[in-house]
Order: structure tokens, then sequence, then C-alpha cells
């Protein structure tokens, strides 16, 4: 059987660690029974695979998920000392890891066992972790909208992004920034992930003055109706930056 996980390196989230097996479990369950695609990720996220929550059986303390696709992926997770998963459960983001996961074959197909974790983080959408983007290379929101005569889709740069919503600037001031207006069809070029679609919904508005005197229009968005699938590759991206900055951090030390 494979041994219990390490504890989770969540200094910094203590106040939002599950440390109640029972609780454990529930999470696990809801994970399994709504379906969602869990991310797995190893050598420190920088391989990324999509898996299911297949059973969980806590007389044998024993979670079952989905195998990777392709051998040397599955050799790869199983000789990794340290598996991290994160999911979303009714929008809250599920993170938990374990290690010496196992191939198995469940219901006549591939799969891969583990420990029932000893802990989790449980972040609810007000506590999403919310990350400031690259100022070198800026990432854009592309928004259509309708300008006098014609259509026009505007390129705002985030100035930062959670997996609840993002802030953008509108040097323009060209968006309509009343509190609750909805845009539709909107995208996000994310780095190493590709083109996302989304819904954005205004939240608050700021009008800043720069130190040249310039003026800017600081707008909060928040995503609306967001498949899973899109939360999980915006959750992927806030963890490249995170393992960027924290490389960084460690160099300048």
């Amino acid at each position: 059987m494979p041994s219990s996980p390490p504890s989770l390196g969540t200094e910094n989230q203590s106040p939002f660690q599950v440390d109640s097996r029972r609780e454990i479990i529930g999470l696990l369950r809801g994970l399994k029974e709504s379906k969602q695609l869990i991310s797995m990720l190893i050598n420190s996220g920088s391989e990324v695979f999509i898996t299911s929550i297949l059973d969980v059986d806590d007389s044998t303390d024993l979670v079952i998920i989905d195998s990777a696709p392709g051998q040397l992926a599955n050799q790869r997770i199983i000789e990794a000392p340290r598996v991290s998963f994160e999911g979303l459960l009714d929008k809250i983001s599920i993170q938990f890891s374990s290690s010496n996961l196992e191939r198995i074959i469940f219901e006549d197909r591939p799969a891969l066992q583990f420990a029932i974790p000893t802990n989790m983080i449980r972040l609810q959408r007000r506590e999403y972790y919310r990350i400031n983007t690259p100022l070198s290379n800026p990432i854009r929101a592309m928004i259509p909208v309708q300008l006098e005569d014609r259509h026009e889709t505007l390129k705002l740069a985030l100035v930062d992004i959670s997996c609840g919503g993002i802030a953008i600037l509108d040097e323009r001031k060209v968006l309509d920034s009343t509190i609750g207006v909805i845009y539709e069809h909107c995208k996000m070029e994310l780095p190493t992930i590709g083109l996302v679609d989304v819904v954005l919904q205004v939240r608050n508005s700021q009008d800043l003055v720069l130190l040249n005197g310039k003026s800017n229009r600081r707008l909060g968005c928040q995503f609306i109706n967001m498949s899973n699938s899109v939360l999980a590759s915006i959750q992927r991206y806030i963890m490249k930056l995170e393992r960027e900055r924290n490389a960084k951090l460690t160099g300048i030390r």
C-alpha cells in the first residue's frame, strides 16, 4: 500500500488547511461524484496531466485515479517523489499531494492509486490567490466591443489574475466601466497554455494618475460561467507565474 503523503507546504495557507479525515474523504468523493477533472503535477509543476477520481475507499485508505496517457508518463508519475493535485469543487479550489503512487488495474482499465491524503487546502472563491502578471511581456485580454459605427476587438493588458477574475488597464477608457456590465466572447492568451474563452463582468473601476501625469483606468472583472477546464488552465498558469517568481526570489538570495 502507498505510504501517507508528505505534509503540504502550506505555511501561508494554514487557515485553509483541512485535517479532518472525514472531511477530506467527503471532498474526494465530491470530486469523484461530480466527475471533475483534476490537474496532476510532477517535477515542481513542470509537467501537468489531467486525471479524475475513480474511487475513494476509506476501508483500504486508497484513492484510485485515471492513469495518464502513455507508459512513459505514468512511469514518471510513479517515480516522482511528490505528486500534487488541484481540482475545483463547486468553484472551490481543492489542493493536495501524495507520494509513492502505484499502477493498478481498476475495472479492467489502467489506473493509479495512492493513500488518502492526511491534509488538503480548500480555497473559497473570495480567497483565490491573485498574482501580478509580467510587465515586460504583458498578457492581453481581447474584448469585442461596439464603437460608434464599427466593431473593434480591444487588446488590453492584464494587471493581475486569479481563478476568480482579472484586473485590466483601459488606457483609452473605451470600455463601459459601469458595475455589472458583462462582456461576452472575450479571450485571453496565456503563455504555454494558449487561448482561453472567458466572459467578464465589471466589478470595480478606478481611474489612476500616473507619475508622468497621464491617466489610466483599471477595471476589476469577474469571470462568469467559467468552465472547469478553463479554470484549470488558469490555475496552471497562476502556478507557473508563482514558480517563476519564487525562482527569481531564490536567485536574488
